[in-house]
């Protein structure tokens, strides 16, 4: 027997699992009595269960949201990238200009790749916390059950996406132009998703701190392009003077470069061991920060 809800009382009566809607299911308990075996709810901000359903549909929105506008989010960085390609190619390209034995275009492409993964993420990420708390809509995400963890890992997955798909399309792109191959698949991958996860948990910590689109745009413009064009993206740093060859090593997007360019060319200017320890090391730290952001609710919850 069903139990009903008097419409004019306020409070739920208790009721047995099974008995009404799923928000009413205690946190951790099956849902298999109501015909959702195996499912599992968590209480909201660290329950220890999983919100399988919450989970799927947070990441699920991240990723329809930017392959709506396929022409704004995909096709825009996958044609600037070829535009940039065709520029560096005629001024260097025919000059004869090679790095580590090998020509100038094979040398730039793995840089354009990330490139334009990189600052895709984080616009993925931070646009997306940005727009719902400009348009009153952020409590529809911290309303459900969903722990900091899963509410992360679901906007983490939107951003990682994008990078993913971007990459793919910018490859496609360049690919007539260059013979790109795979020197080393496992580098190419981890260093690929690494880079895609770190830019993702930064746009969540820009969006997070933004109240208005001006502040994500500064972050965009004079923190997040000068990482991207200042990482040895079109030039090899073995060319900068010793202090700035220094004062690059500083810089995450360096290592995603460096490592992902050796995976796909098979060579590298730093100490690959050494940029991806680095690239993890920043990624939990990222990880970590803006779990604890979320977990508190700061400027999510005013």
């Amino acid at each position: 027997m069903t139990t009903r809800l008097d419409p004019k009382s306020e409070i739920a009566p208790a009721n047995p699992v099974g008995a009404n809607p799923v928000w009413a299911h205690p946190a951790g308990a099956s849902l298999a009595g109501a015909g959702i075996p195996g499912i599992r709810l968590a209480e909201p901000w660290g329950g220890r269960g999983v919100n399988w359903i919450g989970l799927w549909t947070l990441c699920r929105k991240e990723v329809e949201r930017f392959l709506k506008v396929l022409g704004q989010t995909i096709l825009a960085p996958m044609a600037s990238s070829v535009l940039f390609l065709a520029v560096f190619a005629l001024a260097l390209g025919r000059s004869g200009v090679s790095i580590g034995g090998g020509k100038y275009v094979e040398f730039l492409a793995p840089g354009l790749i990330i490139v334009a993964v990189g600052p895709n993420a984080f616009a993925n990420t931070s646009s997306s916390l940005i727009i719902a708390k400009l348009n009153g809509t952020l409590v529809d995400i911290l309303m459900p059950p969903l722990s900091a963890d899963e509410l992360l890992f679901g906007y983490v997955v939107g951003g990682v996406a994008r990078g993913l798909i971007v990459a793919l399309a910018v490859i496609a792109a360049i690919f007539p132009f260059v013979n790109l191959g795979v020197f080393d698949g496992l580098y190419l991958i981890y260093f690929l998703f690494s880079g895609c996860l770190l830019f993702s948990l930064i746009g969540i910590f820009t969006g997070i701190w933004a109240e208005k689109f001006e502040r994500v745009a500064a972050v965009t413009n004079f923190v997040v392009s000068p990482l991207a064009l200042l990482s040895g993206s079109f030039y090899s740093i073995d060319r900068l003077p010793e202090i700035w060859q220094t004062i690059i090593h500083f810089n995450p997007m360096f290592f995603i470069i460096d490592g992902f360019r050796y995976g796909a060319i098979g060579y590298a200017d730093g100490n690959l061991a050494i940029a991806a320890a680095g690239l993890l090391g920043w990624n939990v730290f990222a990880w970590v920060l803006c779990r604890q952001l979320v977990a508190r609710g700061w400027r999510l919850k005013t």
